[in-house]
C-alpha cells in the first residue's frame, strides 16, 4: 500500500510540471489505476477466503478432539479421557454433549466418584441450562454413588424432565432409606402430570413395604391398575413383596394366584414371604407346588428354604434341602454353602456345618465369618480365633461382621494382646466407624478388665446407640464400678430410652452396691413404660431387692410376678446368703409343692444355705438327692458347697475324705474351701496340704493368695502371711482397695479404706474415736490400736464400712435403719465392733459383703457369730 500511495504522488508531481508528460502519465495512471483496483478485489477475496478457510478449520479441529474423547471413553481410559476434557475447556473448545454423557456413563460403570465430580465441574462451567439427556446422565451418575444432594441440584436445573428423569431420582431416595422423600418424590411427579411406567411402581411399593405403610401401598396398588400395569410381571412381583413386609399375607397371595404370568420372582416373592411372616408350613407347600408346575428352583429359592429350615428348627427337611442342593447346580456356589453353614450352625449341628465348611472349592469372608460365629455362638471361642487365624492366613480381608465375632471370642478368652490387634485393625481399615465394631470393643475390654480402654473407645463414638450404653453400663458393672455405671445410666436418659437389657443390668449394678433408691426409681420406671413384666426384668428387680436385704418388696414383687424356677432360685440365694437355712428350706418345699422342677442352681443355693446355718444332715440329704431324686448329675460348684458344708461344722476329715473320693476331678475352689474350714477351725497341717493343691490349679487368682493370708493371719503366723504378700507383689496380683456404699436420701455415697477426704471426715472420725473409746471402757478391746492383728481381719479388711456407718448415723434422723454394702469381707473386729454401735444407737444396721448379709439388731447380728467366722469359741 505504501507503493501505491507514493505512485501517486509522483502522477502528481508530474502532472503538474508538464502537460505532455502529464497526458503520457494519465493514460499508463489510468491502466494502473485499473490494475490496482482489481489487485484490491483480489486481495479483499483472498482475506475472506482465509478467515472462511480458518473457520473450517478450527471446526474440524474441534470435531477432532471431541472425537479423540470419545474414543477415549469408549477405550474405557477415564484419567487420560477427563485431563483431556479438562485440557479442551482451557483452551476453550467446546465439548459435545455427546461426549459429556459418554465420560458421565464412563464415571458411574468404573464407580469412580472423584473423576465424575470433575466432568460435573466441567458439565456448570460450559453448560448455562442442562438438557434432558445430560441431566439424566449426570442424575444416574449421582445416584449411583448415593450423592443425593447433587442429584436433587442436578434434578433442580433440569429445564425439561421426563419419566426416567423421576423414576432414577426416585429410585435414589428409596435405596438410601429416605422413604418419605421417595413417595412425596412420587406424588410431585402425578402433580407434574408425567405418566409412571412399569419402573416407577417398583421402588414405589419397595419404598411402602419397607415402611410396612400398607395404606400407602394399597394406594399405590389402585395407581397401578387405574395406569394399567397390573399384568406386567415385575410390578406384580413389587405389589407381592409390598404386602408380604407390610405382613398382609392373603392380599399377597391373590395377587400370585391371580397372577397370568410368573418367573421365579414372583415365587420366591411369595415363599420367602410366607417364611417371614410365621408361615413356614404354607411356604414349604408352595415351594412343592413350584416343584410340580416344573418350575426349577434358583439360587434365591434354595437359600430361602435353607433360612426356612433354620426358622423352623427342622434339621431333617435342612439335611433333604442339602441334598436337593448337592445335586443341583449349586452344589458349589459359594453363598449357597454358607447359607447351609448358618443353618446347620442355627440347629445346633456343628459338625454338619463343619463339614460344609471344609468341602467349600472357594470360600469368601461370609463363609469364613459363619464359621467363626458358628464357634463363638457354640461357646467354643478358641476355634473361632484359630478360624479366625486360617482366615488371616489366606490372605482373606475381614470384614465388619467377622471383626464383631472375632472380639466376642476374645472377650471370652480374655485374649486381651489380640483384641489390642484387631482393634488396630478396625482403626486401619474404617471399620471401627461401625458402631457395632465399636461395641464389641467395649466389651472386649471390658471383659479383659481394661475398662478404662472400653470408656476411651465409647467416648470415640460418634452415634452411640442403645447397646453402646449398655455395653459399657455392663463393663463398669463387671469390673466393679457400679457407681459410675448409675452415672452413665443418668447421662444416657438425657439422649435415648433405655431398653428392658439396659434397666437389667443397671439394676444388677445398683444391687451390686446396694443403691434401693435408685433400684426403686427404676423399677418406677420399668412400670411406666410398660416393661416391668417383660422377660427377664421381673427377676432382675426381684434380684436387687434381695441383695439389698429388702425381704418384705422382695417377697411382694416375687408373689406379684410371673414365677419361674430362675424366681425361686433369687429368693432360695438370697435366704442363703442371710443364713436363713430354715426360711429357705421352707421354700424350697413349696416350691415343690408347685411343681416347679429345681435345677443345678436351685441345689447350690439350698447347699449353700444348709452349710451357713449348721444344717449338715439337711444338706447332705439334698446333696444325695439331686441325683437319685431329681435325675440332676452335680457338678464341682455342688461338691463345692458340700466340702464347705462339711468344714464349716468343723467335720475336717470327712471333707478332705469327700474330696478323694469325688468322681470328678478337684478344681481350685473346692480345695479354696477346705482351706477356709481350715482357717476358721485354725487346722495347719491340712490348710497348708489344701493351699498347696489350691496353687497347683490356679496361681493367677488374687482371691487364692488373700484366703491364704487370712489363714496364716489366724493361726497366728505373720512372717508367713509376709512372704505371701511378697509373692503377690513379685506376680504383680494387687487387692481392689476397700469399700463401703450407704444410700442416704436417695444418694450413694462410698468411702474407701483410709480415705480422709470426704467432707465431713472429721465429724465421721470423731464419731468413731467416740465408739473406740466406749468399747474400750466396756472391757472390749481397744480396736483403734494397730496392736490388734490377732484375727483374718486386718489383713484385708480396710475397715471402710465404719466410716459409711457413721455417716449413715451423722445424716439420718434417730432410729432410722443403716444399710450398708461392702466389696471385701468384713473382718471379726468389724462385726463386733457393728454389733456394739447398734446396741448403743438402737438402730438396725445391714452390711452386707461379698457373700453374706450381716443384720445387726440391739448388738445381735442375724449370722449368730457362725456364719463366716464359725463356732463361738473357734475363730
Amino acid at each position: 500500500m505504501a507503493v501505491f500511495a507514493q505512485s501517486s504522488n509522483v502522477l502528481t508531481y508530474l502532472d503538474r510540471s508538464n502537460p505532455q508528460i502529464s497526458n503520457n502519465y494519465n493514460l499508463k495512471a489510468l491502466s494502473f489505476s485499473k490494475n490496482l483496483q482489481t489487485h484490491k478485489q483480489t486481495l479483499r477475496k483472498s482475506q475472506e477466503i482465509s478467515v472462511l478457510g480458518a473457520a473450517v478449520s478450527n471446526s474440524t479441529f474441534n470435531q477432532t478432539q471431541n472425537l479423540e474423547l470419545q474414543q477415549l471413553c469408549l477405550l474405557g481410559k477415564l484419567e487420560q479421557a477427563v485431563k483431556r476434557m479438562e485440557s479442551m475447556l482451557e483452551l476453550r473448545i467446546e465439548v459435545e454433549e455427546d461426549v459429556y454423557i459418554a465420560l458421565l456413563r464412563l464415571c458411574e460403570w468404573r464407580r469412580a466418584p472423584d473423576e465424575g465430580s470433575r466432568v460435573y465441574g466441567g458439565v456448570l462451567s460450559s453448560k448455562s441450562r442442562l438438557g434432558v439427556r445430560l441431566g439424566n446422565a449426570l442424575l444416574s451418575m449421582f445416584v449411583r454413588f448415593g450423592n443425593l444432594t447433587d442429584a436433587w441440584y442436578v434434578f433442580g436445573k433440569m429445564s425439561e424432565r421426563d419419566v426416567f428423569s423421576w423414576n432414577v431420582l426416585l429410585g435414589g431416595y428409596a435405596k438410601a432409606g429416605c422413604f418419605d422423600e421417595a413417595l412425596n418424590l412420587y406424588h410431585r411427579m402425578l402433580w407434574a402430570e408425567i405418566r409412571p411406567d412399569v419402573y416407577t411402581f417398583p421402588s414405589v411399593l419397595r419404598t411402602c413395604g419397607c415402611i410396612s405403610d400398607i395404606v400407602r401401598g394399597k394406594e399405590i396398588h389402585t395407581h397401578v391398575i387405574r395406569f394399567g400395569f397390573e399384568l406386567d410381571v415385575d410390578v406384580g412381583n413389587a405389589l407381592i413383596t409390598m404386602y408380604v413386609k407390610c405382613g398382609d399375607l392373603s392380599n399377597a397371595r391373590k395377587l400370585f394366584d391371580k397372577m397370568p404370568k410368573r418367573d421365579r420372582i414372583s415365587w420366591n416373592a411369595m415363599i420367602s414371604g410366607y417364611f417371614e411372616n410365621g408361615g413356614g408350613l404354607d411356604g414349604l407347600r408352595l415351594f412343592f407346588m413350584m416343584r410340580e408346575l416344573s418350575v426349577d428352583p434358583d439360587l434365591i429359592t434354595m437359600t430361602s428354604l435353607a433360612s426356612a429350615c433354620e426358622l423352623l428348627g427342622n434339621q431333617r427337611l435342612g439335611t433333604e434341602i442339602h441334598g436337593v442342593v448337592v445335586k443341583s447346580e449349586f452344589g458349589d456356589d459359594v453363598s449357597m454353602n454358607n447359607s447351609l453353614i448358618q443353618m446347620y450352625s442355627s440347629l445346633g449341628h456343628l459338625g454338619e456345618a463343619e463339614k460344609v465348611f471344609s468341602r467349600m472349592v472357594s470360600k469368601d469372608v461370609v463363609s469364613w465369618t459363619a464359621m467363626i460365629a458358628s464357634y463363638d455362638s457354640h461357646k467354643l471361642p478358641l476355634k473361632a480365633v484359630e478360624t479366625y487365624k486360617t482366615m488371616a492366613l489366606e490372605g482373606v480381608m475381614a470384614d465388619g461382621i467377622t471383626l464383631v465375632s472375632v472380639l466376642s471370642a476374645c472377650a471370652c478368652l480374655g485374649h486381651l494382646d489380640l483384641g489390642i490387634r484387631l482393634h488396630g485393625i478396625t482403626i486401619k481399615t474404617g471399620f471401627i466407624s461401625h458402631v457395632m465394631v465399636s461395641n464389641a470393643l467395649i466389651d472386649m475390654y471390658s471383659k479383659c478388665k481394661c475398662v478404662n480402654k472400653a470408656l476411651e473407645v465409647f467416648h470415640k463414638i460418634s452415634g452411640k446407640n442403645v447397646i453402646s450404653w449398655t455395653s459399657l453400663i455392663l463393663g463398669l458393672r463387671i469390673n466393679n464400678r457400679s457407681f459410675e455405671a448409675l452415672f452413665f445410666f443418668r447421662q444416657m436418659k438425657e439422649s435415648m430410652k433405655p431398653n428392658s437389657v439396659t434397666l437389667i443390668t443397671i439394676l444388677s449394678a445398683c444391687a451390686r452396691i446396694g443403691a434401693l433408691m435408685c433400684g426403686k426409681e427404676i423399677h418406677a420406671h420399668a412400670l411406666r413404660t410398660g416393661v416391668g413384666f417383660d422377660g427377664f426384668l421381673p427377676n432382675a428387680i426381684l434380684d436387687m431387692y434381695v441383695r439389698c436385704g429388702r425381704n418384705v418388696p422382695a417377697l411382694n414383687q416375687f408373689n406379684s410376678q410371673k414365677k419361674d424356677v430362675t424366681s425361686w432360685n433369687i429368693l432360695l440365694t438370697g435366704y442363703a446368703e442371710q443364713g436363713q437355712g430354715k426360711l429357705a428350706v421352707e421354700l424350697f418345699d413349696e416350691m415343690l409343692e408347685l411343681e416347679i422342677n429345681p435345677d443345678e442352681i436351685t441345689f447350690i443355693a439350698l447347699l449353700c444355705a444348709c452349710s451357713r446355718s449348721g444344717m449338715v444332715m439337711e444338706g447332705l440329704e439334698y446333696f444325695n438327692e439331686m441325683k437319685n431324686k431329681y435325675n440332676l448329675t452335680p457338678n464341682l460348684k455342688h461338691h463345692a458347697c458340700v466340702v464347705d458344708l462339711l468344714g464349716r461344722a468343723g467335720q475336717l476329715d470327712d471333707a478332705y475324705d469327700f474330696i478323694q473320693d469325688m468322681p470328678i476331678e478337684p478344681d481350685a475352689a473346692i480345695w479354696g474351701a477346705l482351706l477356709n474350714a481350715c482357717r476358721i477351725h485354725r487346722s495347719v497341717q491340712l490348710g497348708e496340704l489344701a493351699a498347696s493343691r489350691v496353687f497347683e490349679k490356679d496361681d493367677k487368682s488374687v482371691g487364692y493368695y488373700v484366703l491364704l493370708c487370712n489363714f496364716y493371719a489366724e493361726c497366728g503366723n505373720w512372717e508367713k502371711v509376709s512372704k505371701v504378700r511378697t509373692v503377690m507383689r513379685e506376680r504383680g496380683l494387687a487387692v481392689d482397695p476397700g469399700c463401703s456404699w450407704v444410700e442416704v436420701n436417695g444418694k450413694v455415697h462410698a468411702f474407701l479404706s483410709g480415705d480422709n477426704f470426704h467432707a465431713q471426715s472429721k465429724e465421721i472420725n470423731g464419731v468413731l474415736d467416740g465408739f473406740y473409746s466406749k468399747m474400750k471402757e466396756a472391757g472390749l478391746g481397744d480396736l483403734k490400736s494397730s496392736e490388734v492383728e490377732s484375727s483374718r481381719a486386718d489383713v484385708f479388711c480396710g475397715h471402710s464400712e465404719r466410716q459409711a456407718i457413721a455417716f449413715g448415723l451423722i445424716n439420718t434422723a434417730p432410729g432410722m435403719p443403716i444399710w450398708v454394702t461392702k466389696n471385701m469381707y468384713m473382718c471379726r473386729r468389724c462385726h463386733d465392733m457393728v454389733k456394739f454401735i447398734s446396741r448403743i444407737v438402737r438402730r438396725e444396721i445391714s452390711v452386707r459383703n461379698v457373700e453374706e448379709h450381716h443384720h445387726f439388731k440391739d448388738g445381735v447380728c442375724l449370722c449368730g457369730d457362725e456364719g463366716y467366722w464359725g463356732k463361738p469359741g473357734t475363730g
